[in-house]
Order: structure tokens, then C-alpha cells, then sequence
């Protein structure tokens, strides 16, 4: 721990031909999502980096898991619920490490499926389909107005999301903060001992425009599965994304688009991301 200042460990659970993908397609990294966030937030934050689905990573030469004020957890392409793929359960087997060393983490999308799975939990191909681009929606449970990943989110929001997998049964004593249509599960506090694990489904680091880079990238899958009818009605979207990136104020395309300020603000969008680093100071006072 470090006292004043938080000491961070970011946990990209992609593996390295995804992120590669990533590269070749002009597509943000998420991990740098989150150092952009943290660089505004916290900028006298220490920050490293793991890439836990690649054989070997370990932490940094000198640090143990306690070295550590939290834990992020990225997205990631893999699928949790595969236990024969050693990229999978090595990401499981550390988040259960972190659990017995009383550690705090936040997860995004993959984040929360690893939450859960490593707790008891169940993942599954979420039987609707993939959720893309915009959770629509979401509504916070009477467990979400009183928990601190939520303060300050409505009670009801939108959201960024891509994901096909969602948690089908939550982990024992953990509590669903955030539900709508499409996945029960929005967001999820996990707790075992002193650790505690806060996660949403959905992705408050996004913006519109790594949104746009995003859906870009996936528009044959995003096509196949009828979001689109073809590749420039996907292009012409993701344009508009960008668009209404560099101009939040259009009406016309807020209204297009269906994009209210709990998308555009940043200080409504990362509010989660906010409240788990205050929740790291307070853990910091103990």
C-alpha cells in the first residue's frame, strides 16, 4: 500500500493475438482507457500493467499482491466459462488470490464474469444474443441506491457494452447492484473475507469514439448477427458515433443515436470509476 498516493495494477485479460487485432484495426487498448481516466483522476497514481492471459506473467520484480491499493480488471474476448483454456482459468486462479489477500478490484464486462466465476458463480452464453454498443436501460436495484459503485448514477442509465457472455448465477452473499432487459446482471459487488470485487457488465471507460473504433472492427460479426445489414450501414454508424463525439452538443444526433448526457458526460459516464477510487482512499484511512 502506499499511503498518499494509490498504487494501481491494471489487469488487461486479453490475449496477445487480440490485442494485436487491436493494432491492426486502429482500435483503443483498454487498458489505456483506463490510464487516460486515471491520468485526469488520480495523476499522482503509479500505475503498472499485467497481461494475465499471456504464460508467465507475473507481478513486477519486489511487489506481492499487497503492494497494491486496487486492482482493474479490462474486458477481454476470452470466454470464462472454458476451463480447458489455461488463458481462462490462470485470470480465475489470480482473481481468487486476490480475494484471499483482502484485495479491492473493479472489473468491466470480463471483469465481472472473473469476479464471479473465481467467487462460485456461473457464466454463460447469454442466451439472447450480444449486447452491443448501448446497454439500454439500466436500472439499479434497491442494493444499487445503497452501494458505493453506484452513488450518484440515476436510477436509470445508459451505458457502453459489447459482450455475449453474462453471469447466469451470481456467487453466493454477492449482491446484483444493476439489471435491465438484456442481462440480469449489470453490475455485481462480490465479497469473500476482506476482499471485494466491484464490476458492471458494461464499460463506464468507453467514450463514443473508442465505441466507434470498436464496433468498426467487429462490423462482419455485427452484421451476421443482424445489427446491421451490411458493412456501410456499420460504417455510417460508426461515423456517427465520431461525430457526435467531437460535437455532444448536435441534437440532431443525440436524438439519431438515442445518446443522453448518461452517455456523453464524463462525470455521469465514469462514476463508477470515480466511486471505487474513493473507496480505495477510505480503504487507505483503515
Amino acid at each position: 500500500m502506499s499511503g498518499t498516493h494509490l498504487t494501481l495494477c491494471i489487469l488487461n485479460g486479453y490475449p496477445e493475438e487480440s490485442r494485436k487485432n487491436f493494432d491492426r484495426q486502429g482500435v483503443g487498448h483498454p487498458h489505456e482507457l483506463f490510464k487516460a481516466f486515471l491520468a485526469r483522476t488520480v495523476p499522482g497514481a503509479a500505475v503498472d500493467l499485467l497481461f494475465l492471459a499471456d504464460p508467465g506473467t507475473r507481478l513486477p520484480a519486489g511487489a506481492e499482491l499487497s503492494s497494491y491499493d486496487g486492482y482493474i480488471w479490462t474486458g477481454s474476448d476470452l470466454t470464462a466459462y472454458k476451463s480447458d483454456d489455461a488463458r481462462v482459468t490462470r485470470q480465475i486462479e489470480f482473481a481468487k488470490s486476490l480475494y484471499a489477500a483482502g484485495a479491492a478490484s473493479y472489473g468491466s464486462c470480463w471483469g465481472l464474469q472473473i469476479a464471479a466465476a473465481a467467487a462460485g458463480g456461473e457464466v454463460a452464453r447469454n442466451p439472447r444474443g450480444r449486447e452491443c454498443c448501448f446497454a439500454r436501460g439500466v436500472r439499479r436495484t434497491d442494493e444499487g441506491r445503497a452501494s458505493g459503485l453506484l452513488a450518484g448514477k440515476p436510477d436509470r442509465y445508459d451505458a457502453f457494452i459489447m459482450h455475449l457472455d453474462e453471469v447466469s448465477r451470481p456467487p453466493e452473499g454477492s449482491r446484483v447492484l444493476a439489471t435491465n432487459e438484456h442481462s440480469r446482471i449489470q453490475a455485481l459487488e462480490v465479497r469473500r473475507g476482506d476482499g471485494v470485487f466491484w464490476t458492471a457488465q458494461y464499460h463506464p471507460e468507453y467514450n463514443l469514439l473508442e465505441m466507434a473504433r470498436l464496433v468498426a472492427a467487429r462490423a462482419e460479426p455485427l452484421v451476421k448477427e443482424g445489427f446491421f445489414p451490411d458493412a456501410g450501414a456499420v460504417r455510417d454508424f460508426a461515423d456517427k458515433l465520431k461525430a457526435l463525439h467531437a460535437e455532444p452538443a448536435s441534437e440532431s444526433l443525440r436524438r439519431e443515436l438515442g445518446v443522453g448526457d448518461d452517455i456523453l458526460d464524463p462525470e455521469l459516464r465514469e462514476a463508477e470509476l470515480r466511486n471505487w477510487i474513493a473507496f480505495l482512499r477510505e480503504r487507505q484511512k483503515v
